[in-house]
């Protein structure tokens, strides 16, 4: 059975890409620029279609092991079997993100500790056991309720509940033992002006950023949860602190979120995401206009990830 159909002999990139919100648009501009670095695409190969045998993954006829680089970013159809192929396709081919760095800041927890153990500055978390109600209700008191309950691998501002006393235990706790979920993570409420900061990095270097502010009376301010864009100026602060944190959490592509903290005077790093959106077309409209040097930027890396590669496949020939 023949399992390269559409590969040349020249590089090749797999991609996976978002179509809606302008994506269609983005995904041509990328073709574009690629093709003139002599680098053929190919599209829609998303991993959740495929299956693997006898050595190979195949996805739309396509043996994805034959492939110089796979680019996967659809973060709103993902699903855990094309996670699982994606870490199995990642020990062969090289791929963007590295499944290691998107899988660990696909978990709050883990991101978080990681970024604290390299000091960069995030909220304080407590990890603990659903059953530990103990060390749950002292967590509440140190932090004077102002607590927030996150589940690892939310997006979008769903899941999380802000604990301010004890009673809300009444329906978070039989909620996790009945979904069988025996962490729970926690962060401590960061006093900031209801608005945050989107930092956009790509191969360590800065694209460009901006801020989301949330609706009145809330304190979320992801878009999904009704939060607006708001237009950012960066600075050095903002700048060091996510190209540090894309770098120590292993993202070659990655948006960090951050708040100012009011408390402590400084920036502290909220989020890592793997798959930071493009500005849409109505964002575009309204100032965001990083687009094109973000695409600019992923297509040299997608070029310079080919390069490494094809280097590499050459030393070891040597070698062997």
């Amino acid at each position: 059975m023949n399992n390269n159909k559409n590969l040349g002999s020249e590089p090749t990139v797999g991609m996976w890409l978002y179509k809606n919100s302008g994506g269609i648009e983005i995904q041509q501009k990328l073709i574009d620029i690629l093709a003139k670095k002599g680098i053929r695409t190919i599209t829609d190969l998303n991993l959740g279609d495929s299956y693997a045998s006898g050595g190979e993954i195949i996805c739309n006829g396509i043996n994805m092991e034959n492939l110089n680089a796979f680019f996967s970013y659809n973060a709103g159809e993902q699903s855990a079997f094309q996670m699982y192929m994606y870490q199995a396709l990642n020990q062969t081919i090289s791929t963007l993100n590295n499944y290691d760095a998107f899988a660990l800041t696909e978990d709050k927890f883990l991101t978080a500790h990681v970024l604290n153990q390299a000091g960069v500055r995030t909220a304080e978390y407590r990890m603990i056991h659903r059953d530990d109600m103990a060390l749950l209700k002292k967590t509440v008191s140190d932090w004077q309720g102002q607590v927030v309950y996150k589940p690892t691998d939310g997006w979008g501002g769903n899941g999380l509940v802000k604990i301010e006393d004890e009673s809300a235990f009444d329906v978070l706790i039989p909620f996790l033992t009945k979904m069988g979920m025996e962490n729970l993570y926690l962060e401590k409420f960061i006093n900031y002006d209801k608005t945050d900061w989107r930092v956009d990095i790509v191969n360590g270097e800065f694209v460009g950023c901006y801020g989301r502010s949330a609706p009145k009376g809330d304190w979320k301010t992801n878009i999904t949860s009704g939060g607006s864009i708001l237009l950012r100026e960066p600075n050095d602060d903002v700048v060091e602190l996510a190209i540090k944190a894309a770098k120590v959490t292993g993202l070659e592509i990655a948006g960090v979120d951050l708040l100012y903290d009011l408390d402590l005077q400084k920036y502290v790093v909220l989020e890592v995401n793997g798959i930071p959106a493009f500005a849409t077309p109505e964002q575009e409209k309204l100032g965001l206009n990083f687009n094109d040097l973000k695409i600019n930027k992923i297509a040299n890396l997608i070029e310079s990830t080919i390069e490494g590669e094809q280097s590499e496949k050459i030393h070891t020939k040597i070698v062997a």
